[in-house]
């Protein structure tokens, strides 16, 4: 790392940072955040000529403290006439940011879109931009360590940047600390950063951001995002060998579609991936033994978070090897049979509701029943034990687009709406490409691939659903339908 000014017209730009161990394009990206002069049109003269993306530093004599001159004209939003038509990009940034219905596209810093479309993703989520804007209100708790609150700052910033610019964004702070904190994204090879797992990164971000926010003394919503992500899982462990059996709980943030030749569909990866053996030790045979692990939902989120597993460690070559076989997946999502009897019995009522809801839209009579019941009766039953956000008997007030809570309870109905897919491109996850497929508060879809947001229409989004070698769903992102009590 060596620092230099960077002199650009008549400003001097001191202290700027080089990470000599990575291409001369992220130091042009740091650059455009200073100047608003996009790489492309940057021309900074070194030792030998100008400065080339691909350039090697250690070849190029740059020196602690040095002076480099850069040429290249910043991008300017030109101000709108006192009368007249206005155009788009006569309005200022903001203004413009909310006009074009989306936000914007993340610079990719070298071998960086697994992180970039992860954001995308959780940025497309209100409530948690929303618990993130008051958590710079709380501050650092004394049980969440620098670091985690640094990457909680910094997704916080990023987040508003992407809300307020037209402008692609270079992640640099957020991508900083998140090395920091998960060393295993700054792994390097040949002087530069290494493709990594998006999964991996969206589970750690959401880890970190679980552990900030839980403890940053909001009694209004105590775990933001637990509430918003967390699925409920109760599992019976049996040994046919043996005859025990037990159960266990537990909180996770995703489900795992599991992929083989019998799976066509996400529900049937769903049922499979709920189901699992495991070899431990068995008390009365005093001995290892086979137990079968089989789960099921007890507790349903805001937003549902679905993995198809498509890599898988392969010994003979060592690296992981990926899953091409097209397994479809729906805009609609109904999770009812995947649920314990209990919480089945839970969704009744407000399954009914929805449905007398959505037949009013077509014209049609409101039939009062629910699975042989009557769904006045069921609401009394919800009113207090049963109506949840999350589906586990707590009931939880509506959240808008804004994040703000309403005086409206709601409750989930266990079917989901798609709003976002985070598709891989590749045959190992340690390559290929990932890009974020991102539902808008508008209903269109947008493509984020890195810097370049493209409009898709809804149609294709359910054709990445693999197959060869095209971009293929690795992570759904779905939202509950709800109902108010």
């Amino acid at each position: 790392m060596i620092t230099v000014s960077v002199k650009w017209q008549k400003e001097l730009f001191k202290a700027v940072e080089i990470d000599t161990t990575q291409s001369p394009y992220l130091f042009k990206c740091q650059l455009y955040d200073l100047t608003g002069v996009p790489p492309e049109r940057q021309k900074i003269m070194v030792k030998g000529g100008l400065l080339k993306d691909d350039a090697d530093w250690s070849t190029l004599g740059v020196k602690e403290g040095q002076k480099l001159m850069m040429m290249g004209t910043a991008d300017e939003i030109v101000k709108a006439p006192e009368k007249g038509p206005v155009f788009m990009e006569d309005l200022p940034e903001e203004e413009q940011a909310v006009a074009v219905g989306h936000s914007a596209g993340l610079f990719n810093l070298g071998n960086t879109c697994y992180m970039n479309s992860t954001v995308q993703c959780l940025h497309s989520v209100p409530e948690l931009k929303s618990a993130l804007i008051k958590y710079s209100h709380s501050g650092r708790s004394n049980d969440v360590d620098q670091t985690s609150h640094m990457l909680t700052i910094a997704t916080r910033d990023l987040f508003n940047e992407l809300d307020k610019s037209v402008k692609p964004v270079a992640p640099m702070q957020f991508w900083m600390v998140l090395r920091k904190k998960y060393p295993q994204f700054g792994q390097l090879h040949n002087n530069y950063f290494m493709q990594q797992d998006a999964e991996e990164c969206w589970t750690q971000l959401l880890y970190t951001l679980s552990q900030s926010l839980r403890s940053s003394g909001s009694s209004e919503n105590p775990d933001a995002v637990k509430d918003l992500f967390g699925i409920e899982l109760v599992s019976r462990v049996h040994c046919q060998e043996s005859g025990e059996e037990s159960s266990e709980t537990e909180t996770v943030y995703s489900l795992k579609c599991h992929i083989s030749h019998e799976v066509n569909h996400l529900h049937e990866g769903l049922k499979h991936g709920l189901k699992s053996e495991l070899e431990k030790n068995s008390p009365s045979l005093g001995r290892s033994a086979i137990y079968l692990k089989e789960a099921r939902i007890t507790g349903l989120p805001r937003y549902l978070t679905i993995q198809f597993v498509r890599f898988f460690w392969k010994r003979e070559s060592n690296q992981k090897a990926k899953i091409l076989r097209k397994v479809d997946y729906p805009l609609e999502l109904d999770v009812y049979d995947l649920c314990s009897e209990d919480l089945r019995k839970t969704l009744e009522a407000p399954r009914q509701k929805l449905r007398d809801e959505e037949g009013k839209k077509l014209g049609l009579k409101a039939t009062g029943k629910s699975s042989g019941s009557s769904s006045s009766d069921n609401d009394v039953k919800m009113s207090e034990a049963e109506g949840s956000s999350n589906g586990s008997g707590e009931t939880s007030k509506a959240t808008s687009s804004e994040g703000v809570s309403s005086e409206k309870e709601t409750q989930v109905t266990g079917i989901y709406d798609l709003v976002a897919v985070l598709t891989h491109k590749g045959r190992s996850a340690d390559s290929g490409h990932y890009v974020a497929w991102v539902k808008q508060e508008n209903g269109k879809w947008i493509e984020y691939d890195d810097d370049n947001p493209i409009p898709q229409r809804e149609e294709d989004i359910t054709k990445l659903s693999g197959g060869g070698d095209w971009h293929m769903a690795y992570i759904c992102m779905y939202k509950a339908r709800v109902v108010p009590m």
